[in-house]
């Protein structure tokens, strides 16, 4: 049933993930071990992939904490370049970045800004993170595929290296977050058996893409992921097939369409999305506010996913009384709902923290 599963996600949903490449060069680019005021180590990882057309690269942050065995790593994707996850000035800028407006500051001309160092800080706060023993490592996402507003971004994407015809922005992205974990098993200070997916919105849709068809990752974190993220399509509740494919039609396989305003007649649902990652760790976090990504309907997605989990003998699954206003279900799997809007936040990671500190296996 699994492989029938996926590949109706593959084909209907999200397109196929690139294969992985022929060739793939990882260096060191910057590096510190008195990072985030001598509390963690730093590394900066230019990641070169190579194939029949081409090579493109890519660098991805990490920050490590201070420790004589390898940490666990939470590895997602970020909106607006890594420098705009922290203030630490040694963050590297990329060289393009989607024109947008962010915080009243205007981006034109794809050129990055130094204004925006630290403007996303409260989505990754890596002190946070490091305190409470976690790795964490970020890629600026359009340094994959590019996600313009009026285009295809696929011609400047990683798809060009290949010789395959190939479409969807959130397989690139997942096929991204693999290649992170690709570099994070070359970094001894990190342990790449313990490597947790996280991302937020299109990204969290992402995150869960990655654990689902990489099954090297130990867990996933989806954040207000909503309509083909988490959320049950067939409630059409908020964001519904039709609305998200027709303003972004290029995140998804170009089929994804003939199922708009069809979503009682597709043969599988999100929460088979969310079962993808069974055994492993599963944590879906919502905003009280964000009903365009339906809470509710993330929240009943994961009661459903947690069917599998049960065939795998978890037993400590979430109820209807879960579903409450920060009151975090830590159990087999998580969930929370925060208050407020569609966002990232501290309160958001203090959960996911909490979690994997138990739900990981310990290696060491």
């Amino acid at each position: 049933m699994r492989p029938k599963i996926a590949e109706f996600f593959e084909s209907e949903v999200y397109g196929k993930r690139p294969p992985r490449p022929k060739r793939q060069i990882f260096e060191i680019v910057e590096s510190s071990d008195n990072a985030l005021g001598g509390k963690a180590l730093r590394r900066q990882i230019k990641i070169t992939v190579a194939d029949a057309r081409g090579e493109k690269s890519f660098i991805m942050l990490l920050y490590l904490p201070k420790s004589p065995d390898p940490a666990p790593v939470f590895v997602g994707l970020n909106f607006m370049g890594n420098h705009a996850t922290a203030g630490d000035p040694e963050i590297i800028m990329p060289e393009w970045v989607r024109n947008t407006s962010l915080g009243g500051i205007k981006i034109s001309g794809n050129r990055p800004t130094e204004k925006y160092r630290g403007l996303q800080s409260r989505r990754w706060p890596y002190e946070k993170i490091i305190s409470r023993g976690f790795g964490a490592a970020t890629i600026y996402y359009c340094d994959i595929y590019p996600d313009l507003q009026k285009a295809d971004g696929a011609p400047q994407s990683v798809y060009s290296i290949f010789k395959e015809p190939m479409n969807g922005a959130i397989a690139a992205w997942s096929w991204g977050l693999s290649r992170a974990l690709d570099a994070l098993e070359t970094v001894p200070q990190a342990d790449a058996k313990r490597v947790v997916a996280v991302g937020h919105s299109r990204l969290g849709k992402t995150a869960l893409h990655a654990a689902a068809f990489d099954r090297r990752f130990a867990g996933a974190v989806s954040n207000d992921s909503g309509c083909m993220g988490a959320a049950l399509s067939r409630r059409q509740f908020g964001e519904t097939v039709e609305a998200i494919t027709r303003q972004f039609p290029f995140w998804f396989s170009p089929n994804l369409r003939k199922w708009a305003g069809r979503e009682a007649e597709m043969p599988a649902d999100q929460h088979q999305m969310l079962a993808l990652v069974a055994p492993r760790p599963l944590y879906v976090a919502s905003a009280s506010e964000d009903l365009w990504a339906d809470p509710r309907g993330e929240f009943l997605s994961l009661a459903e996913a947690s069917k599998v989990y049960a065939l795998f003998g978890a037993k400590n699954l979430p109820s209807e009384e879960n579903f409450a206003i920060e009151k975090p279900f830590i159990g087999d799997v998580g969930y929370h709902m925060r208050k407020g809007k569609h966002d990232m936040v501290e309160y958001d990671w203090e959960n996911f923290c909490d979690f994997f500190s138990k739900a990981l296996p310990q290696t060491r």
